[in-house]
């Protein structure tokens, strides 16, 4: 069985005392990939580190997280620029829109995001969006770009049947993870509904820990008990849950 998870920050401090540890432990795990959104220009080089240290296994995407939007975005999205130039990434991510916690850079957040998704059809790169308190917004940004070019996925997906639709006809993926396990989300009821072709796997590391680990640091190891919980819900064996999010997770990202 051979998983993805497509969406880990293991180049955060909360790994600094057992990052090796924690690698170990993805290798053994059944996870053959690791990618890694990033968020800002304070944690680029340790992230290309982690890829440089790991190749094949950790894989870096490029991209300014909009909780990061602050007074400085346009310098920001200029070193993002300027990485995309100097060489290639597996996406441009994480990007999008926060509304949870401040709004203070509400209109800044929509003019990166916009900046961002340009980006991705110039270097033919997909899009990983992070779309708290936003989908809705989200998703009629997405629209406004597509042209038939545009792919990627809405990341730590938790929305509505409806939204999942709107996401999948615009030709883009869910990224489901551990909030999939959590017993009150309701989440699992709207997966009921969702064609896995449609789905990735992923983590949110070290964010968003599955049962039996919720509440706790949160690992691409733990990737295997999203992937059980989709099979429980879907009703299917494990390893074809495995086989259908990896090959959706190998098509988008092209790894």
């Amino acid at each position: 069985m051979v998983l993805i998870d497509t969406h880990a920050h293991i180049y955060a401090e909360e790994f600094v005392n057992d990052r090796q540890e924690m690698i170990d432990r993805v290798r053994v795990s059944g996870v053959n990939k690791v990618l890694m959104p990033g968020i800002d220009s304070t944690t680029h080089a340790e992230m290309l580190k982690l890829e440089d240290s790991y190749p094949g296994l950790c894989l870096a995407m490029m991209g300014l997280h909009p909780c990061s939007v602050k007074e400085n975005y346009l310098d920001e999205l200029a070193i993002v620029e300027s990485h995309l130039e100097a060489r290639k990434f597996v996406a441009i991510g994480e990007i999008g829109l926060d509304f949870y916690w401040d709004l203070s850079f509400k209109e800044q957040q929509f003019a990166a995001f916009h900046r961002q998704t340009a980006l991705a059809r110039q270097y033919g790169l997909p899009i990983v969006i992070h779309s708290r308190n936003s989908t809705d917004e989200c998703i009629e940004l997405v629209s406004s770009h597509q042209d038939g070019r545009l792919k990627g996925v809405f990341h730590c997906f938790s929305g509505t049947v409806s939204q999942a639709k709107q996401i999948i006809d615009l030709g883009f993926f869910l990224g489901i993870g551990g909030v999939l396990t959590f017993k009150n989300a309701g989440l699992d009821r709207v997966m009921e509904e969702i064609d896995l072709r449609a789905v990735v796997l992923e983590t949110d590391s070290p964010y968003l820990a599955p049962v039996p680990y919720r509440g706790k640091r949160n690992e691409p190891a733990y990737t295997s008990y999203v992937a059980e919980k989709l099979a429980l819900v879907k009703k299917l064996d494990i390893a074809e849950i495995a086989s259908i999010t990896t090959a959706n997770a190998q098509e988008l990202f092209g790894v």
